[in-house]
């Protein structure tokens, strides 16, 4: 396609040298008899310029109907690079709104290649084609999924979604520190609610449905490939409450109600520093009824043969030991199907605590957070005795900082900040990372190295 369009504005372009000159010297030879024709005059600046501008024609077209499609594919998540200092010029949540509509429009690379062998992966019964994913709080509202997944997630969380629309929190609320590679983000859950939502998710997925049904007829459908009911890549549905509600249970159950058709896996979030009184849902007993009422509105429901979303919940950083235990308590007790670990954190840990910004009120996401966040996560591997599925979250910004989550006992990993920061670039970068760490420690997949640290510690104690 790229060789014919440049062929094409290569022809349109000696066409247009060829109508122009007839012009110019039919003005020069309006007294033939007086004067003789006189040839364009071109100047040596005009020459080169043209001749340049042939040559890059030529040989950009050559260039891309001989490359083949993997390699032009690398090429172009290198060309977004370029893009990145217009964004951090713009004020955070503008380059965040930019982000999220290219992605809807599909202004943004496709990735064509297949991900290395060793990072796919089986959870919950779903078949992912690597364990990086995309955190709840980019896309909020689901209007970018299919671009995002794209891009080369295995997995993108949407939300935190709440029943009714709210604004969230007065602007501004989100906050660079650049030097730190952080982030502090007070947005408070603005949301355009479950229904808005709803109605976005249903469109998509009848569009994908019948993409699948055309591609169906066309194949002999025998290999099984990963994804889920968001196509190509698993779709997550990130929970929330209004800021206003009274009855907490109450808006994540119509949540459930409203959007889990549509989803992968569900996950309630109790852990947002930014909406008043919702990190109190994360003790016992207020977690053991949250979660039971919510599985009993899931469970309610009627499923065909793949059964319901699985249902996690998303925990906060800035826990104490016996916060942990009694959460790791619920999770075995009620069977959840999974942990996300962890949101942001109200502390502020060197070297961000000397930053002007640190004052700002708010969750802090970024590298930070990562040192905090695994030590949470290998925790609680230990404590729910790696029955539990965790995804790590939490200051990964390359394919190292991945696997060490992986060895802490995530089973998928999600990143927001660095993605913020390194835009569509990073994700192959983090994959083909992750899999040199894999290769290099001698694992054969991602699973084999779920929890390998805490095996070891267990194997010294």
């Amino acid at each position: 396609m790229a060789a014919r369009a440049s062929r094409k504005l290569l022809r349109d372009f000696l066409f247009r040298r060829a109508c122009t000159a007839p012009i110019a010297s039919a003005r020069h030879c309006s007294s033939a008899a007086e004067t003789a024709p006189k040839i364009p005059h071109f100047s040596k600046k005009g020459r080169l310029l043209t001749g340049t501008f042939l040559g890059l024609v030529i040989g950009g077209g050559a260039y891309v109907s001989t490359v083949d499609e993997a390699t032009f594919c690398g090429w172009l998540f290198s060309a977004t690079k370029l893009v990145n200092p217009f964004f951090a010029l713009l004020d955070p949540e503008v380059a965040h709104r930019l982000g999220v509509s290219a992605a809807a429009r599909g202004w943004v690379p496709r990735e064509k290649r297949p991900d290395p062998s060793n990072l796919g992966l089986e959870v919950w019964g779903r078949k992912f084609s690597n364990p990086v994913g995309l955190a709840a709080g980019f896309d909020k509202n689901a209007e970018a999924v299919d671009g995002l997944l794209g891009l080369g997630f295995g997995f993108v969380e949407i939300g935190s979604v709440t029943p009714v629309p709210q604004e969230g929190n007065p602007k501004p609320r989100i906050f660079r520190l650049r030097e730190e590679g952080a982030i502090i983000n007070r947005c408070g859950f603005n949301s355009e609610g479950i229904v808005a939502v709803a109605k976005r998710l249903g469109a998509q997925h009848g569009k994908r449905k019948l993409d699948e049904t055309t591609s169906t007829s066309s194949s002999s459908g025998e290999e099984v490939k990963p994804g889920g009911k968001a196509g190509p890549g698993i779709l997550g549905v990130n929970l929330g409450k209004n800021k206003t509600s009274e009855d907490a249970s109450s808006d994540y159950v119509q949540g459930v109600h409203t959007l889990s058709q549509y989803a992968d896996y569900l996950v309630i979030n109790v852990s947002s520093p930014n909406t008043p009184g919702l990190r109190m849902l994360q003790g016992r007993k207020q977690l053991k009824d949250l979660v039971k009422r919510v599985q009993a509105a899931r469970d309610e429901m009627q499923w065909g043969e793949e059964g319901p979303p699985p249902l996690l919940v998303k925990i906060a950083p800035d826990l104490s030991k016996e916060d942990l235990e009694d959460i790791a308590a619920v999770a075995l007790a009620l069977r959840l199907d999974g942990l996300v670990i962890s949101n942001t954190t109200v502390s502020r840990p060197d070297p961000v605590s000397t930053n002007p910004v640190a004052s700002e009120a708010g969750g802090l996401s970024g590298k930070p957070l990562f040192n905090i966040s695994t030590s949470l996560l290998k925790d609680m591997y230990n404590l729910t005795r790696g029955k539990v599925p965790l995804i790590g979250c939490g200051g990964i910004s390359s394919g190292e900082d991945a696997y060490k989550k992986i060895r802490a006992g995530a089973s998928l990993v999600q990143l927001y900040t660095a993605f913020a920061y390194g835009g569509p670039a990073l994700i192959p970068q983090i994959k083909a990372e992750l899999s040199e760490c894999l290769e290099r420690d001698g694992f054969k997949s991602v699973s084999e190295a779920v929890g390998a640290d805490c095996r070891v510690a267990t194997a010294k104690v």
